[in-house]
Protein backbone atom coordinates (compact mmCIF):
# COMPACT_ATOMS: atom_id res chain seq x y z
CA UNK A 1 0.00 0.00 0.00
CA UNK A 2 1.61 3.23 -1.16
CA UNK A 3 1.03 6.81 -0.23
CA UNK A 4 1.95 9.19 2.50
CA UNK A 5 0.53 8.86 5.99
CA UNK A 6 -0.52 12.14 7.56
CA UNK A 7 -0.36 12.22 11.32
CA UNK A 8 -2.33 14.91 13.12
CA UNK A 9 -0.67 16.11 16.33
CA UNK A 10 -3.37 16.98 18.86
CA UNK A 11 -2.23 19.42 21.54
CA UNK A 12 -3.81 18.40 24.85
CA UNK A 13 -4.80 21.92 25.83
CA UNK A 14 -7.78 20.79 27.88
CA UNK A 15 -5.76 18.20 29.79
CA UNK A 16 -2.94 20.68 30.40
CA UNK A 17 -5.34 23.29 31.74
CA UNK A 18 -7.01 20.74 34.02
CA UNK A 19 -3.65 19.58 35.37
CA UNK A 20 -2.64 23.18 35.99
CA UNK A 21 -5.82 23.81 37.94
CA UNK A 22 -5.02 20.84 40.17
CA UNK A 23 -1.44 21.97 40.90
CA UNK A 24 -1.12 23.26 44.49
CA UNK A 25 0.08 26.79 45.15
CA UNK A 26 3.42 27.61 46.65
CA UNK A 27 3.22 29.40 49.98
CA UNK A 28 4.17 32.77 48.48
CA UNK A 29 1.56 32.43 45.78
CA UNK A 30 -1.06 31.29 48.32
CA UNK A 31 -0.35 34.37 50.48
CA UNK A 32 -0.96 36.62 47.46
CA UNK A 33 -4.14 34.77 46.57
CA UNK A 34 -5.46 35.29 50.10
CA UNK A 35 -4.35 38.92 50.32
CA UNK A 36 -2.08 38.29 53.31
CA UNK A 37 1.42 39.38 54.13
CA UNK A 38 3.90 36.56 54.27
CA UNK A 39 4.25 36.94 58.06
CA UNK A 40 0.45 36.79 58.42
CA UNK A 41 0.29 33.74 56.18
CA UNK A 42 3.00 31.92 58.14
CA UNK A 43 1.22 32.64 61.40
CA UNK A 44 -2.09 31.42 59.95
CA UNK A 45 -0.42 28.16 58.97
CA UNK A 46 1.19 27.96 62.41
CA UNK A 47 -2.19 28.33 64.11
CA UNK A 48 -3.89 25.80 61.81
CA UNK A 49 -6.12 28.28 60.01
CA UNK A 50 -4.60 27.34 56.64
CA UNK A 51 -4.03 23.68 55.84
CA UNK A 52 -0.90 22.80 53.91
CA UNK A 53 0.36 19.61 52.33
CA UNK A 54 3.88 18.32 51.65
CA UNK A 55 5.36 18.86 48.22
CA UNK A 56 6.08 15.57 46.45
CA UNK A 57 9.10 17.16 44.77
CA UNK A 58 10.66 18.07 48.10
CA UNK A 59 10.24 21.81 47.65
CA UNK A 60 8.54 22.57 50.95
CA UNK A 61 4.88 22.60 51.83
CA UNK A 62 2.21 23.84 49.47
CA UNK A 63 -1.45 24.89 49.61
CA UNK A 64 -4.14 23.11 47.66
CA UNK A 65 -6.36 25.25 45.46
CA UNK A 66 -9.43 23.83 47.17
CA UNK A 67 -8.11 25.21 50.47
CA UNK A 68 -7.84 28.67 48.92
CA UNK A 69 -11.44 28.45 47.73
CA UNK A 70 -12.59 27.30 51.18
CA UNK A 71 -11.00 30.30 52.85
CA UNK A 72 -12.38 32.70 50.28
CA UNK A 73 -15.88 31.36 50.87
CA UNK A 74 -15.76 32.16 54.59
CA UNK A 75 -17.82 35.05 55.90
CA UNK A 76 -15.94 38.31 56.26
CA UNK A 77 -12.97 37.23 54.11
CA UNK A 78 -10.25 38.52 54.14
CA UNK A 79 -10.69 40.87 57.15
CA UNK A 80 -11.87 38.05 59.43
CA UNK A 81 -8.79 35.97 58.59
CA UNK A 82 -6.49 38.93 59.21
CA UNK A 83 -8.05 39.56 62.63
CA UNK A 84 -7.41 35.95 63.64
CA UNK A 85 -3.69 36.30 62.92
CA UNK A 86 -3.19 39.81 64.29
CA UNK A 87 -0.21 39.80 66.68
CA UNK A 88 0.61 42.69 69.02
CA UNK A 89 3.45 43.54 71.37
CA UNK A 90 3.44 44.43 75.03
CA UNK A 91 2.28 48.04 74.69
CA UNK A 92 -0.55 47.31 72.26
CA UNK A 93 -1.54 44.22 74.21
CA UNK A 94 -1.76 46.22 77.43
CA UNK A 95 -3.96 48.76 75.64
CA UNK A 96 -6.31 46.01 74.46
CA UNK A 97 -6.62 44.62 77.99
CA UNK A 98 -6.79 48.14 79.50
CA UNK A 99 -3.93 47.54 81.92
CA UNK A 100 -0.47 49.02 82.31
CA UNK A 101 2.48 47.61 80.40
CA UNK A 102 4.06 46.53 83.71
CA UNK A 103 0.92 44.59 84.71
CA UNK A 104 0.78 43.00 81.26
CA UNK A 105 4.42 41.88 81.52
CA UNK A 106 3.76 40.31 84.93
CA UNK A 107 0.81 38.36 83.56
CA UNK A 108 2.93 37.15 80.66
CA UNK A 109 5.80 36.08 82.92
CA UNK A 110 3.32 34.11 85.04
CA UNK A 111 2.16 32.27 81.89
CA UNK A 112 -1.38 33.64 81.99
CA UNK A 113 -1.03 34.91 78.41
CA UNK A 114 1.08 32.97 75.92
CA UNK A 115 3.21 34.55 73.19
CA UNK A 116 2.72 33.32 69.65
CA UNK A 117 6.01 34.52 68.14
CA UNK A 118 9.08 36.59 68.94
CA UNK A 119 11.87 38.52 67.31
CA UNK A 120 15.04 40.28 68.39
CA UNK A 121 15.37 44.03 67.92
CA UNK A 122 18.55 45.86 67.03
CA UNK A 123 19.57 45.92 70.69
CA UNK A 124 19.21 42.11 70.85
CA UNK A 125 16.24 42.45 73.16
CA UNK A 126 13.51 39.83 72.86
CA UNK A 127 10.19 41.23 71.64
CA UNK A 128 7.27 38.92 72.35
CA UNK A 129 4.09 39.06 70.27
CA UNK A 130 0.65 37.88 71.34
CA UNK A 131 -2.57 37.17 69.51
CA UNK A 132 -4.98 40.07 69.83
CA UNK A 133 -7.99 37.73 69.88
CA UNK A 134 -6.58 35.77 72.83
CA UNK A 135 -5.86 38.93 74.82
CA UNK A 136 -9.39 40.22 74.28
CA UNK A 137 -10.81 36.84 75.28
CA UNK A 138 -8.70 36.81 78.47
CA UNK A 139 -9.80 40.34 79.39
CA UNK A 140 -13.47 39.51 78.80
CA UNK A 141 -13.37 36.46 81.10
CA UNK A 142 -14.93 37.31 84.50
CA UNK A 143 -12.32 35.14 86.24
CA UNK A 144 -9.60 37.51 85.06
CA UNK A 145 -11.12 40.63 86.60
CA UNK A 146 -9.16 40.32 89.86
CA UNK A 147 -5.89 39.82 87.96
CA UNK A 148 -6.49 42.94 85.88
CA UNK A 149 -7.91 45.37 88.42
CA UNK A 150 -6.64 44.27 91.83
CA UNK A 151 -3.19 43.58 93.33
CA UNK A 152 -1.81 40.20 92.46
CA UNK A 153 -2.08 37.48 95.10
CA UNK A 154 0.89 36.93 97.37
CA UNK A 155 1.65 33.53 95.81
CA UNK A 156 2.00 35.05 92.36
CA UNK A 157 4.10 37.94 93.61
CA UNK A 158 6.50 35.56 95.36
CA UNK A 159 6.91 33.60 92.12
CA UNK A 160 7.78 36.79 90.26
CA UNK A 161 10.27 37.72 92.97
CA UNK A 162 12.13 34.44 92.38
CA UNK A 163 12.60 35.37 88.71
CA UNK A 164 9.85 33.24 87.19
CA UNK A 165 9.43 33.86 83.46
CA UNK A 166 7.35 31.37 81.49
CA UNK A 167 7.20 33.28 78.21
CA UNK A 168 9.91 31.28 76.44
CA UNK A 169 8.68 27.96 77.83
CA UNK A 170 5.09 28.64 76.81
CA UNK A 171 6.23 29.65 73.36
CA UNK A 172 8.17 26.37 73.04
CA UNK A 173 5.12 24.37 74.02
CA UNK A 174 3.00 26.20 71.47
CA UNK A 175 5.61 25.81 68.75
CA UNK A 176 5.98 22.10 69.49
CA UNK A 177 2.24 21.67 69.02
CA UNK A 178 2.53 23.32 65.62
CA UNK A 179 5.40 21.02 64.59
CA UNK A 180 3.50 17.93 65.71
CA UNK A 181 0.46 18.97 63.69
CA UNK A 182 2.62 19.33 60.59
CA UNK A 183 4.35 15.96 61.10
CA UNK A 184 2.91 13.14 59.04
CA UNK A 185 5.38 10.40 59.98
CA UNK A 186 6.58 8.91 63.29
CA UNK A 187 10.15 9.96 62.52
CA UNK A 188 8.97 13.52 61.85
CA UNK A 189 7.17 13.57 65.20
CA UNK A 190 10.30 12.31 66.92
CA UNK A 191 12.33 14.99 65.12
CA UNK A 192 9.90 17.67 66.31
CA UNK A 193 10.40 16.63 69.94
CA UNK A 194 14.17 16.42 69.44
CA UNK A 195 14.25 20.00 68.13
CA UNK A 196 13.38 21.22 71.63
CA UNK A 197 16.43 19.52 73.19
CA UNK A 198 20.13 20.12 72.71
CA UNK A 199 22.33 17.55 71.01
CA UNK A 200 23.73 16.25 74.29
CA UNK A 201 20.26 15.33 75.55
CA UNK A 202 19.36 13.73 72.21
CA UNK A 203 22.56 11.65 72.11
CA UNK A 204 21.82 10.29 75.59
CA UNK A 205 18.37 9.10 74.46
CA UNK A 206 19.31 7.93 70.95
CA UNK A 207 22.68 6.21 71.34
CA UNK A 208 22.94 4.63 67.89
CA UNK A 209 24.85 7.13 65.70
CA UNK A 210 23.16 5.98 62.49
CA UNK A 211 19.75 6.25 64.11
CA UNK A 212 20.62 9.68 65.49
CA UNK A 213 21.77 10.87 62.07
CA UNK A 214 18.50 9.65 60.56
CA UNK A 215 16.54 11.45 63.28
CA UNK A 216 18.37 14.71 62.54
CA UNK A 217 17.09 14.57 58.97
CA UNK A 218 13.58 15.11 60.33
CA UNK A 219 14.57 17.66 62.96
CA UNK A 220 13.08 21.03 61.95
CA UNK A 221 15.32 24.04 62.04
CA UNK A 222 14.61 26.72 64.69
CA UNK A 223 13.49 30.18 63.59
CA UNK A 224 16.43 31.94 61.95
CA UNK A 225 17.63 35.04 63.80
CA UNK A 226 21.07 36.37 62.93
CA UNK A 227 24.05 34.69 61.33
CA UNK A 228 25.31 31.36 62.72
CA UNK A 229 27.46 31.56 65.88
CA UNK A 230 26.52 35.20 66.41
CA UNK A 231 25.25 36.48 69.79
CA UNK A 232 21.78 36.79 68.26
CA UNK A 233 21.85 33.19 67.08
CA UNK A 234 22.98 31.97 70.52
CA UNK A 235 20.17 33.90 72.20
CA UNK A 236 17.65 32.43 69.78
CA UNK A 237 18.97 28.94 70.47
CA UNK A 238 18.52 29.50 74.19
CA UNK A 239 14.92 30.56 73.67
CA UNK A 240 14.09 27.61 71.40
CA UNK A 241 15.79 24.95 73.57
CA UNK A 242 14.37 23.59 76.81
CA UNK A 243 16.05 25.05 79.89
CA UNK A 244 14.04 24.03 82.95
CA UNK A 245 14.89 20.61 84.46
CA UNK A 246 11.28 19.45 84.61
CA UNK A 247 10.71 20.54 81.01
CA UNK A 248 13.85 18.67 79.91
CA UNK A 249 12.77 15.48 81.68
CA UNK A 250 9.31 15.70 80.13
CA UNK A 251 10.75 16.13 76.63
CA UNK A 252 13.29 13.34 77.14
CA UNK A 253 10.50 10.94 78.06
CA UNK A 254 8.46 12.05 75.04
CA UNK A 255 11.48 11.62 72.76
CA UNK A 256 12.13 8.09 74.01
CA UNK A 257 8.52 7.11 73.32
CA UNK A 258 8.50 8.80 69.91
CA UNK A 259 11.74 7.11 68.81
CA UNK A 260 10.47 3.71 69.94
CA UNK A 261 7.32 4.23 67.90
CA UNK A 262 9.38 5.36 64.91
CA UNK A 263 11.59 2.24 65.15
CA UNK A 264 8.50 0.06 65.02
CA UNK A 265 7.14 1.98 62.05
CA UNK A 266 10.39 1.99 60.04
CA UNK A 267 13.88 1.13 61.29
CA UNK A 268 16.56 3.69 60.61
CA UNK A 269 18.83 2.72 57.71
CA UNK A 270 22.37 1.69 58.52
CA UNK A 271 25.29 0.84 56.21
CA UNK A 272 25.86 -2.80 55.29
CA UNK A 273 28.69 -4.51 57.21
CA UNK A 274 32.00 -4.43 55.35
CA UNK A 275 33.92 -7.69 54.84
CA UNK A 276 37.58 -7.11 55.71
CA UNK A 277 38.77 -10.61 54.65
CA UNK A 278 40.49 -10.68 51.27
CA UNK A 279 39.19 -14.19 50.55
CA UNK A 280 35.62 -14.34 51.83
CA UNK A 281 34.16 -17.73 52.46
CA UNK A 282 32.02 -19.10 49.69
CA UNK A 283 28.38 -20.10 50.03
CA UNK A 284 27.94 -17.99 53.15
CA UNK A 285 30.27 -20.05 55.37
CA UNK A 286 32.25 -18.08 57.94
CA UNK A 287 35.91 -17.49 57.38
CA UNK A 288 37.02 -19.89 60.07
CA UNK A 289 35.49 -22.84 58.15
CA UNK A 290 37.60 -22.29 55.04
CA UNK A 291 39.71 -25.20 53.80
CA UNK A 292 43.27 -24.84 55.12
CA UNK A 293 46.00 -24.27 52.63
CA UNK A 294 47.99 -27.39 51.58
CA UNK A 295 51.62 -27.12 52.38
CA UNK A 296 54.42 -29.24 50.87
CA UNK A 297 56.40 -31.45 53.21
CA UNK A 298 59.96 -30.60 53.94
CA UNK A 299 61.50 -33.19 51.53
CA UNK A 300 59.41 -31.91 48.63
CA UNK A 301 60.47 -28.35 48.96
CA UNK A 302 62.69 -26.95 46.28
CA UNK A 303 66.15 -25.91 47.45
CA UNK A 304 66.79 -22.22 47.51
CA UNK A 305 68.43 -20.78 44.43
CA UNK A 306 72.11 -19.91 44.85
CA UNK A 307 72.93 -16.30 45.18
CA UNK A 308 74.44 -14.66 42.15
CA UNK A 309 77.75 -12.93 42.44
CA UNK A 310 78.55 -9.64 40.92
CA UNK A 311 80.51 -11.22 37.96
CA UNK A 312 78.69 -13.48 35.58
CA UNK A 313 79.97 -17.04 35.30
CA UNK A 314 80.99 -18.53 31.97
CA UNK A 315 79.18 -21.74 31.11
CA UNK A 316 81.33 -24.82 31.59
CA UNK A 317 82.24 -26.67 28.37
CA UNK A 318 80.65 -30.05 27.88
CA UNK A 319 82.73 -33.01 29.04
CA UNK A 320 84.50 -35.02 26.30
CA UNK A 321 83.58 -38.62 25.62
CA UNK A 322 85.85 -41.28 26.97
CA UNK A 323 88.81 -42.04 24.52
CA UNK A 324 88.44 -45.82 25.01
CA UNK A 325 85.05 -45.89 23.33
CA UNK A 326 86.30 -43.80 20.44
CA UNK A 327 89.32 -46.16 19.81
CA UNK A 328 87.14 -49.27 19.87
CA UNK A 329 84.81 -47.77 17.34
CA UNK A 330 87.71 -46.89 15.03
CA UNK A 331 89.07 -50.46 15.20
CA UNK A 332 85.73 -51.94 14.17
CA UNK A 333 85.49 -49.64 11.18
CA UNK A 334 89.05 -50.40 10.06
CA UNK A 335 88.49 -54.14 10.49
CA UNK A 336 85.45 -54.04 8.24
CA UNK A 337 87.35 -52.07 5.66
CA UNK A 338 90.32 -54.49 5.48
CA UNK A 339 88.14 -57.58 5.49
CA UNK A 340 86.15 -56.14 2.65
CA UNK A 341 89.27 -55.65 0.57
CA UNK A 342 90.42 -59.25 1.09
Amino acid sequence: MSGDTITHVITPTAETAAAKRQTPFSQSRAARELGLKRSEFDLAVHLGHIRTLPDEGGGGRRVDRAEIERLRAQEGFPEALRRRVEAVGTRDGAALMEVTAARFTRLARLGLVTPVKFYLNRYRAVVWLYLADELLEFAADPKSATLLNQPLPEVLRSQLDTGLDLRARNWRGRHLGFLLRQAGDPWERAGAVASMLDQVQVSEIVRDPYERAYLNRFRPQPPAHGTPDSPTAHLTERITTAQDPDEIEWLRADLARAVEEARTHRPAPSPAPRCTDRHPAQHGHPAEHRRPERRHPAHHRCPPAPERSGRSRQPEPPQRAEPVRRRERSRRLLGRFFHGDT
